[in-house]
């Protein structure tokens, strides 16, 4: 796929989730450029081959691989490209926060295990979740020595003009880079079919989706002319319009949730199956359902609308 964008190729990745792709972008000028990986798999590796060779080019010669985030669809081949020679880049925020979520893996792990226990989820689930999540992580090659972007900063990129914003809420340390024509690349800060998961999880910043919802309101404020976004699109046209969209789904869930805290306190895993009813959600479909349950929650807790009970596991109540 090549659009008119000036230099900015979208390439889309397979990977094994309901969404099928992840768009990476291609910055092609004075140089090459890529935005995001996929996860280390095979199919992923050759479509990101044949979208280079498409260029005349090979992985090892890109002049840098930048990540919007850490999550494994965007995240996990970035390990293969600095073998290759590729510097890769990330948010401060990432590379302090988020990065050690694969770079060290088994604690975070334990770390999360005792948060869902503590969160209401049953023991058989969280069995089943730790495989899931130790199979993700054999798809995942982190990069070694991730190189820092930070807040405001102006960067040239393939010998384009970009600046780096950083738009916490999905992930910590997620970033978006607006080029001075007004083209935003977004990777899932914002996109256009579906929703970006908000979650809480262990030891992520106090209130994901205050974070998320702020986020939302600065890219609005940017007022990008189009975005490239990380699934689904891949352009993104009125983005204003998108992001008030979102943020009215947000105000509906807290709604919905404080209804059902109006008849007594629950857990953010009893709620989350009232929340996201589905049936047929695969293992990791529902840990994300729980997580933004909880993050929704907890953004009520800072409201000053609902507190946490003492206890294990916790369960939420309405204030007054």
């Amino acid at each position: 796929m090549d659009l008119a964008l000036d230099g900015l190729h979208p390439l889309p990745v397979p990977i094994p989730y309901p969404m099928k792709y992840v768009n990476l972008v291609l910055i092609e000028g004075d140089g090459l450029v890529l935005v995001d990986t996929a996860l280390d798999l095979p199919d992923a590796r050759h479509a990101i081959e044949r979208g280079l060779a498409e260029r005349g080019a090979r992985p090892g010669d890109l002049d840098a691989v930048v990540l919007t985030h850490h999550h494994p669809d965007h995240y996990g081949l970035a390990g293969w490209f600095e073998s290759q020679g590729v510097p890769v880049y990330m948010l401060d925020v990432a590379i302090e926060r988020d990065h050690g979520w694969w770079s060290r893996f088994e604690p975070w792990l334990e770390q999360s295990t005792a948060h869902f226990r503590e969160h209401g989820m049953p023991e058989a689930f969280i069995a089943d979740l730790r495989e899931v999540m130790e199979a993700t992580h054999r798809r995942i090659r982190p990069p070694q020595n991730p190189r820092p972007l930070t807040d405001g900063e102006d960067v040239q990129l393939a010998g384009q003009r970009f600046t780096v914003h950083w738009t916490p809420g999905h992930a910590d340390g997620h970033l978006v880079l607006l080029r001075d024509d007004g083209t935003l690349i977004a990777g899932d800060a914002i996109l256009d079919r579906i929703t970006p998961n908000v979650g809480k999880w262990v030891g992520s910043r106090p209130d994901p989706l205050g974070d998320f919802l702020r986020s939302l309101e600065k890219i609005r404020g940017l007022e990008p002319r189009q975005a490239l976004v990380g699934h689904y699109g891949p352009v993104l046209e009125d983005v204003d319009a998108r992001a008030r969209e979102i943020e009215r789904h947000h105000k509906d869930r807290l709604r919905f949730l404080a209804d059902r805290l109006a008849r007594g306190p629950r857990t953010a895993w009893e709620l989350s199956l009232e929340l996201f009813p589905q049936e047929g959600l695969s293992t990791a479909q529902r840990r994300f359902a729980w997580a933004e349950t909880l993050a929704h929650l907890v953004h009520l807790q800072h409201l000053g609308r609902v507190r946490a009970l003492p206890e294990t596991p916790v369960r939420f109540e309405l204030v007054g």
